[in-house]
Formats: structure tokens, sequence, C-alpha cells
């Protein structure tokens, strides 16, 4: 079964240096990427770089975190319930 992962992200959390993390996301091909006016996660958009995955919040301290994050959430929980 093929699934296809979808990653959204929050403008503003995009400002604050997550957009390194967009631009390496839309890459793979295997990945939508997206982006909004807001995610309504917003506790924590604040406080860290955050990327939703098919509906999920993934968050890290710093854009190379969160990049890693994002593949190991996709590998380790995604695949896992499938």
């Amino acid at each position: 079964m093929i699934m296809t992962v979808k990653v959204n992200f929050c403008v503003k959390n995009l400002a604050k240096g997550t957009e390194k993390v967009k631009e390496e996301l839309e890459k793979d091909p295997d990945i939508e990427v997206s982006e909004y006016g807001c995610t309504s996660f917003c506790g924590i958009c604040r406080q860290y770089h955050v990327a939703i995955v098919n509906g999920r919040p993934v968050i890290a301290d710093t854009p190379n975190e969160l990049i890693e994050a994002v593949y190991d959430y996709i590998d380790n929980e995604l695949f896992d319930e499938s």
C-alpha cells in the first residue's frame, strides 16, 4: 500500500527558520508539502520548529533536528500504523 505523506507548515513558523525544512522536504517526491497561514498549533508553533505530518505535529529545537524528526516520524510511526 502506497501512502501519501502530507507535510504542512505555518507561514509564521517558516519565517523563524523552518523554511529550510520546507525546501528540503520539497525535494522528496514522496512528500506533498504545503504552507498555511495557520495550522492551529499556535502554542507549540511559537516555541519550536514545527511540521504537521499527516495531521500530527512533529517538533524540534532546530531546523536540522526537524528534518530528522519528520523522517523518523514517517519511517517509525506512519508506516508502523499501516
